[in-house]
């Protein structure tokens, strides 16, 4: 059997790794900690590490994990912003899930819309207490509408497809146009022209607070703002002082610039040491959910399959079709 230390384990998760473990001939070892410097020496003994999308994937952990005979670090997610690639490069070979259930991502982003708009989550609290009054319920018709997607990838274009579905009318910003209808506008034109905005980009250095004090002023005012992606693609001060001053409408955010402390436990019993997290869950018109846009059973289960066959690719000396692999910079001519 190949041993692999699994980090920041989840009961969701230990469910459909243990369905298929055996299959691929490996062997888990779970650790509800998360993977960092310190937690990276749990890992010795094991041929392979299983990480997460809030694990610290930096240049000591790596050290750490080379220096105790660990030959793959297997993320069992698309995004890889907390890896330092550069330390990994000819050290340890690092591979994801580049896609698992687009339907997954794009329906819960649809559903942080619907919600927000007709505010159904207030209408549950409130009939709960058999208080069927209706006032502050008014919303509005997503129909006729006009969505600007950033980013159309597979997650990104499986949303277009739901909102053209809905009637509303599409826009789109891609540094790398793919879709031949689609109308592709500047980052820009498309701030100014969207009645909801949504995110279905990487974070990069080129992406980083996307959203900040500077294009939320070339909004519409009212705007709503969607983000399934990262939570750094926003500049969550420059959200909140939006949202105070009526410009932004309303943000669904399954995602937060600082979420690595918090997102996935139970903090119930506890005080939130984070202000503007605070801040933003007290707002009625934004929508916080833990990171779960991905929590489906067909994604979790596409998950598994993906992150054991990369281990096993590895373990066997196959070639990593899903291996990040930095792309060179062409020369300047």
């Amino acid at each position: 059997m190949n041993k692999v230390a699994f980090f920041d384990t989840k009961p969701y998760d230990k469910i459909y790794f243990d369905e298929l473990k055996s299959k691929y001939g490996i062997e888990i070892e779970y650790f509800e900690s998360k993977l960092s410097p310190r937690t990276a020496v749990m890992a010795k003994g094991s041929r392979g590490v299983v990480a997460f999308v809030n694990d610290d994937i930096s240049k000591e952990t790596i050290s750490v994990l080379k220096e105790n005979g660990i030959e793959i670090i297997a993320l069992r997610c698309a995004g890889y912003n907390n890896v330092d690639l550069n330390a990994a490069k000819d050290n340890i070979p690092v591979v994801r899930v580049p896609e698992y259930s687009p339907h997954a991502i794009s329906e819960h982003a649809m559903a942080l819309l619907l919600t927000l708009v007709r505010k159904t989550h207030k209408a549950y609290i409130r009939t709960r207490d058999y208080n069927f009054s209706l006032n502050g319920f008014v919303g509005f018709d997503l129909y006729g509408k006009t969505v600007g997607v950033v980013g159309t990838g597979k997650i990104g274009m499986t949303f277009v497809e739901m909102c053209r579905g809905m009637g509303m009318n599409v826009i789109a910003y891609d540094p790398k146009p793919s879709q031949g209808y689609l109308e592709y506008v500047p980052l820009e034109e498309l701030f100014a022209r969207s009645d909801v905005i949504s995110l279905h980009c990487p974070l990069t250095s080129e992406t980083y607070h996307l959203i900040n004090n500077y294009s939320i002023k070339m909004m519409k005012d009212k705007v709503i703002i969607l983000n399934t992606s990262r939570g750094a693609l926003i500049d969550t001060e420059a959200l909140i002082e939006g949202i105070r001053s009526g410009k932004i409408g309303g943000a669904g955010l399954d995602v937060y610039e600082e979420e690595s402390e918090f997102f996935y436990e139970d903090l119930s019993e506890s005080i939130l040491q984070d202000d503007i997290l605070s801040r933003l869950i007290m707002m009625p018109n934004v929508l916080v959910t833990s990171h779960q846009a991905f929590l489906t059973h067909e994604a979790l289960e596409r998950i598994a399959e993906i992150t054991l066959g990369n281990l096993k690719s590895c373990f066997d000396g196959e070639k990593l079709e899903n291996e990040i692999v930095i792309k060179k910079k062409s020369p300047v001519k």
